[in-house]
Parts: C-alpha cells; sequence; structure tokens
C-alpha cells in the first residue's frame, strides 16, 4: 500500500466535509451531525494517471457536533466522529482489508474578533483554536496467513487508509470570515484550517494538513440555498522515526505522502425555522501527489443542524421581572 492515507486516519482533517463556522448567539445550542461517503479507484504519479495499486477505497463516516454560545462572541464546540466502514478493496479479494470505530475528540473553541450588524449587511472575522484527541485504534492489524496445522495467525498491521485515527494528538488553526447582504440575500465567506499533526506512539508523524475555502452563496425561495465553494489543499511529507522501517511495519511508503489539490464544492441546503438540512459534494479540479498515491474522486457530505436557545425562558423571565420594578 502506498499511501499516506486519508480523512483521520492519514492525511486530511477530521472535520468532515471541511465545516465552515462562525460562532453562535448567547446561550445558543447547535445540534448537528452528517454523512460523509468517499470512494476512489484512481491513482496518480505527480499529476498524471497511473495503473492502480488496489481495486479501491471506500469509507462511510458519521460525523457529531455539539456547541454552546458561552457569551455573544465566545462559541465552545465538542466534535467527535464514526466510521461506520474504511475498506480498502484489493485486486484480489483475499487482499481486502477494512476496519470501523470511533475516530477523534475535538474541542474547539471560537471567538468573534470582530462583529457588525447594519440594515444592509452583517460582517464576521473569527478565529478558532482546537485540540484533536484520538480515541479510535491506529495500530488495528489484519490476519496475512493462518497456520493449518497449528491454526496460528500471522498479523500485519493494517495500511494508513482504514485506521480510524492516526493516533496522534493534534492542534487546529482557523479563521472564518463573513460578508452578508441580508436584503440581497447574498453572502460571500471563507474559512483556512491548519492541522498540526503530532506524533503517534509508533513513530509516525502524518503531514501537516492546510486548507483554505471561498465561498459565496445565494438564498432562493426564502428557504433554499444554494452555496458555491473553491477550496484549495495542502499536505506536508510525513516524517517519522528512522530507526523504523514504515514500509515493512505499517505499509507506509514515506516517499508516496503530501499532496496539493484544488476541489469545487457545490452545495444545497433548505432551511425551515432553526432547522438546515443540507447536501455537497467536492469534485476535484486538479491534484499533484508525491510518489504514487490513490487520489480524490468522489465524496458526499449530507447533514443536518439544528439551533435553539436553552435560557431564553430564563431571559425573558429577567426581563419581565425588571419591567416590573
Amino acid at each position: 500500500m502506498n499511501s499516506q492515507g486519508c480523512c483521520s486516519g492519514g492525511s486530511g482533517s477530521p472535520i468532515a466535509g471541511g465545516a465552515s463556522q462562525g460562532v453562535l448567539q448567547e446561550h445558543q445550542v447547535e445540534l448537528a451531525a452528517n454523512y460523509q461517503y468517499l470512494k476512489s479507484n484512481k491513482f496518480r504519479v505527480g499529476d498524471s494517471d497511473t495503473a492502480s495499486l488496489f481495486d479501491n477505497l471506500c469509507s462511510n463516516y458519521l460525523y457529531m457536533r455539539l456547541a454552546y454560545g458561552v457569551t455573544e462572541r465566545l462559541t465552545m464546540s465538542v466534535e467527535s466522529g464514526y466510521f461506520i466502514n474504511k475498506t480498502q478493496i484489493g485486486l484480489k479479494k483475499a487482499d481486502t482489508v477494512f476496519s470501523s470505530g470511533i475516530g477523534d475528540l475535538i474541542l474547539f473553541p471560537r471567538y468573534s474578533l470582530y462583529t457588525r450588524n447594519t440594515e444592509k449587511s452583517r460582517t464576521e472575522i473569527t478565529l478558532g483554536l482546537g485540540y484533536k484527541i484520538p480515541l479510535g485504534k491506529y495500530n488495528d492489524s489484519t490476519i496475512v496467513f493462518r497456520d493449518p496445522k497449528s491454526n496460528k495467525k500471522y498479523y500485519t498491521t493494517s495500511p494508513p487508509t482504514i485506521q480510524p485515527t492516526n493516533g496522534a494528538q493534534d492542534v487546529i488553526f482557523y479563521g472564518f470570515t463573513y460578508k452578508g447582504f441580508p436584503n440581497k440575500k447574498f453572502r460571500v465567506f471563507s474559512n483556512f484550517i491548519y492541522i498540526k499533526k503530532g506524533w503517534n506512539p509508533l513513530g509516525q508523524k502524518f503531514g501537516d494538513y492546510a486548507s483554505i475555502g471561498l465561498f459565496a452563496g445565494k438564498t432562493l425561495f426564502k428557504k433554499l440555498g444554494v452555496t458555491f465553494q473553491i477550496k484549495g489543499e495542502w499536505v506536508n511529507k510525513m516524517k517519522w522515526d528512522h530507526n523504523v522501517d514504515m514500509l515493512a511495519l505499517y505499509n507506509v511508503d514515506v516517499n508516496s505522502t503530501g499532496s496539493r489539490k484544488i476541489f469545487f464544492a457545490p452545495q444545497l441546503s433548505f432551511s425551515h425555522k432553526t432547522l438546515t438540512v443540507y447536501a455537497l459534494s467536492e469534485i476535484p479540479l486538479y491534484q499533484y501527489v508525491n510518489g504514487t498515491q490513490v487520489a480524490s474522486q468522489f465524496q458526499l457530505t449530507a447533514g443536518v443542524s439544528y439551533r435553539f436557545f436553552v435560557k431564553r425562558e430564563m431571559i425573558e423571565k429577567s426581563e419581565d421581572d425588571n419591567n416590573t420594578k
């Protein structure tokens, strides 16, 4: 297997869909979840197609977020994900490997540096600093041989592409800017994510990850939202303990790690009061990978978000008490 991996098991972002988030209102709660499906049978050397090393790679991922507006400027969220399956289907049936399980826990506070609301526009600049804690397996193994006489089993560590987590504690730097025009029902915004990857117990440090997304959105018929995104993504090369044979022990060719990609991501959403349902797909426009790696091909994310206030009754009661004094 000559690939660093994808999603939280390797090179990518553990935030499914590259969520673009500002801050909530004070005492507002957001419950959000999305489902992400990923599949690819494309391989590349540099920016050129090449022969397949295995049949395909696919995953089914559930991502959940609970966020709370601590103040009008500070929002705290707790996020995690669960892989229903991560599967690498081999050219031969016997070479197929898979795993499932919980991925990472992310603690993600965000603070609004600047907010300005007028009749014609709304502006927001927000920064975030997250911390990713691995909860799932990073060293899961696969049976490679069973002795027919003794029934003894021999294992090898599964490739990073199918591990639910990379096993490292990572730091997430986040930036978000927003400019909305309510009267025109139009908005433009952007986000920036940089993930400083840590070392895991196997002596692996997967390459740091960075992405920047530029968005433009329009509301139609009061409830239907259409958003277009251009996203650039960069992944650095992997680092490792040079006393460890990464290829022999962990199925990682360190020369085939790191990439640069550009995606186009159209999104549709439907909102009713404080409930929003959405779906988006990331379409690769350009890809350059170091060495030989599985390329991005098809990714679909569908999710739901619900917001409500937990202290509205208390706030209203306090206002009524003040009015009677």
